[in-house]
Formats: C-alpha cells, sequence, structure tokens
C-alpha cells in the first residue's frame, strides 16, 4: 500500500496539531512556562556550580601558595644544612692538611733515623774491621805463644830423657 498525494497532504496539514497533542511539537503554554522554569533553576545550578568552581580554584591557589611557602622553607633548611656540611668538610680538609703535614715530619724523622743507621752502621763496620786486625793479632800471638809451649814441651821432654839416659 503506497500513500497517495491526498495522504502525504493530510499528513503534512495535521502533523502540527498531532505533535502539539503529545507535546512534542510546538508546546501548549503552561509545559512552555515549566520549561522556563526548568531553564531558570538549570542556569541558578550552573551558576551555583561556577562559584563553587571559583572557590575551589581559589582554594587550590591557597594551597598551592602554602606548598610553595613550605618549598621555600624546606630550601631554606636545606641550604642551611648543605653550608654547614661545606664547612665541615673545609675542617675535614684542613685536618687533613694537618695529618699530611704531621706524616711530612713524620718522614723527615724517618730520614734522620735512616742517616743515623747509616752511621752506626759506618761505625760497626769500622769497628768490625778493628776487631777483626785485633782477632787475627791475637790469633798470631796464640800461635806463636802455642808454637814456644810446643818448643818448651819438647825441649823439657827432651832434657828429661837426655838427663834419664844419663842417670
Amino acid at each position: 500500500m503506497a500513500l497517495g498525494q491526498e495522504d502525504i497532504a493530510f499528513i503534512k496539514a495535521h502533523l502540527g496539531e498531532w505533535l502539539a497533542e503529545q507535546s512534542l511539537g510546538k508546546p501548549p503554554l503552561v509545559y512552555e512556562i515549566e520549561l522556563r522554569e526548568r531553564m531558570v533553576r538549570v542556569e541558578e545550578e550552573l551558576k551555583h556550580q561556577r562559584e563553587l568552581m571559583r572557590e575551589g580554584f581559589a582554594r587550590m591557589d591557597e594551597r598551592f601558595a602554602q606548598a610553595d611557602e613550605r618549598s621555600a622553607l624546606l630550601r631554606a633548611d636545606m641550604d642551611k644544612r648543605f653550608e654547614q656540611v661545606d664547612k665541615r668538610f673545609e675542617q675535614v680538609d684542613k685536618r687533613f692538611e694537618q695529618i699530611d703535614k704531621r706524616f711530612e715530619q713524620v718522614e723527615k724523622r724517618f730520614e734522620q733515623v735512616d742517616k743515623r743507621f747509616e752511621q752506626i752502621d759506618k761505625r760497626f763496620e769500622a769497628m768490625q774491621t778493628s776487631m777483626d786486625k785485633r782477632f787475627d793479632e791475637m790469633l798470631k800471638r796464640h800461635d806463636q805463644h802455642f808454637l814456644w809451649l810446643v818448643g818448651f814441651i819438647a825441649t823439657s821432654a827432651a832434657l828429661v830423657i837426655a838427663a834419664l839416659r844419663y842417670l
């Protein structure tokens, strides 16, 4: 069933009335007033929401300002602490310099001790050579005394033997 031209014209003529009856087309006066009231309420609610958002943004700005202040205080405190640490490191550096100076002094003392040991070694070598000479001289004397003793014993034995033969 196809619609004819007459049916289409009829539908066009009565469409506005039917929509008005269903409140979808041209609304009646009461519905229009309700719509306006709703729009006013929605606008007021949007205005209230805007104010709440502005308050929230203002509070956020305050919180950010507080956070900035806190971070500034923390930075200042950290800077002070870093300065203290720097001062301590300077003191430690000074102490290490003092320790280095002390080590240099100790090294000088060890050099002096080494020189003294070298002198003592020279003295011991000199004493050793003189002691060696003395021992050599003493050995020569002992050898001479031994030879004299052997000679004396041999002579005494020969005299004793000769005396025993003549007797």
